[in-house]
C-alpha cells in the first residue's frame, strides 16, 4: 500500500486562490469543497490510506519562541472561517484528519511520516506538499513529497538538487538563512549558497567550527565574517533550528486509522450545507466499489 499524507492548510490556500483566479465571484466556501473534491479524486485514482493535517489555528508553540513567527494576523477571514468547516467535512468524508492547535499541520505529517515508514506494509509515504519545510522528512525514495500542482515526486536526490544538502540538514539551514514566509530571519550574511556549501561539509550547525581557519570547506566568500556571526548568534541559530524541526513525537494513530472506508452518514448534510450535493453521489460511489 501506498500512504499520501496531505497539508489541508496548504490545500485550501491553493483552492482558494485558484477559485479567485477562475471565479470572479467565488463562494465563501469555495476553497473547502475544492479540497475535498481533490481529496475524493485521490480516491479514485486509488489511493486507500490517506490522512489530512490542518493548522485549526495557524499560532503554535513556534510563537512563543520567536516573536515574529507566522501568525493569523492580517488572513483573509474567508480562508480562516474554512478552516474548522474543512476540518468536520473532512471528518464526515471519512477521511482522517489532524486538527493542530499546540502543533502545526507539518508536525502532524511529520509524524505520520514517521509512523507510515515503520510500517513494513508500506510501500511508499508521500507527503503532499511542496513545502521545503517538509523536505526533512524525506528518506530516499520510499518517503517523499508529492506537488500535486507540478505533478513532481521530491525524493531525497531531488531535495540535495535544489539545496544541495541532505534532508538530515534542512532544519540547519532555514535555521542559517531564515524563512520569510514562516517569519524568521535566520542569521545576516548567511545565504542560500554559503549555507549550503559549509552544511554539506559538516551537516549540523555545532559541527562548524568557530574558528574559520579550521574551515574544511574551500571556496567559500566572506567565511571569517561568517564564522563571526555564527560564533555570535549560534543560540539564536538553535533556536531558528528548533522552530524549523518539525515535531514527530506526537500521537496521529497507526496506518490501519488512516484507510479510507467511506463517508459518514453526517457527509450529506455537510455537502448540501456547502452547496455541493454532487460530492455525496461521487463520496458514495467511491465507498460502493469498496464492496
Amino acid at each position: 500500500m501506498k500512504v499520501h499524507l496531505i497539508d489541508g492548510t496548504y490545500e485550501l490556500f491553493r483552492q482558494h486562490f485558484g477559485a479567485a483566479r477562475h471565479h470572479e465571484n467565488p463562494s465563501a466556501v469555495a476553497a473547502t469543497v475544492g479540497v475535498l473534491g481533490s481529496t475524493l479524486q485521490l480516491i479514485a485514482d486509488g489511493v486507500t490510506h490517506v490522512g489530512v493535517a490542518s493548522d485549526h489555528v495557524i499560532e503554535s508553540f513556534r510563537n512563543d519562541l520567536w516573536e515574529g513567527y507566522k501568525s493569523s494576523e492580517g488572513m483573509d477571514p474567508v480562508l480562516l472561517n474554512q478552516i474548522p468547516l474543512l476540518e468536520d467535512a473532512l471528518v464526515a468524508m471519512g477521511v482522517t484528519t489532524w486538527a493542530m492547535v499546540e502543533y502545526e499541520a507539518d508536525d502532524a505529517l511529520g509524524a505520520a511520516a514517521l509512523v507510515a515508514d515503520e510500517d513494513a506494509r508500506v510501500e511508499q509515504v508521500l507527503i503532499v506538499t511542496p513545502d521545503k519545510d517538509l523536505g526533512q522528512c524525506v528518506r530516499g525514495d520510499r518517503v517523499v513529497q508529492f506537488d500535486r500542482r507540478k505533478g513532481e515526486i521530491i525524493d531525497e536526490e531531488a531535495v540535495i538538487a535544489k539545496f544541495g544538502i541532505g534532508p538530515d540538514s534542512i532544519p540547519d539551514y532555514l535555521a542559517l538563512v531564515g524563512d520569510t514566509a514562516d517569519g524568521f530571519p535566520g542569521l545576516k550574511g548567511w545565504g542560500a549558497k554559503s549555507t549550503a556549501t559549509v552544511l554539506a561539509r559538516y551537516g549540523r550547525l555545532e559541527d562548524i567550527p568557530d574558528d574559520p581557519k579550521q574551515w574544511d570547506v574551500p571556496g567559500v566568500r566572506g567565511a571569517e565574517k561568517l564564522a563571526g556571526i555564527l560564533t555570535e548568534q549560534r543560540d539564536l541559530a538553535v533556536l531558528f533550528r528548533r522552530i524549523a524541526t518539525v515535531v514527530t513525537d506526537i500521537a496521529v494513530g497507526a496506518v490501519d486509522d488512516w484507510q479510507w472506508r467511506g463517508p459518514t452518514p453526517e457527509f450529506a448534510a455537510i455537502a448540501e450545507y456547502l452547496g455541493a450535493p454532487h460530492l455525496i453521489d461521487r463520496a458514495d460511489r467511491l465507498a460502493d466499489k469498496l464492496g
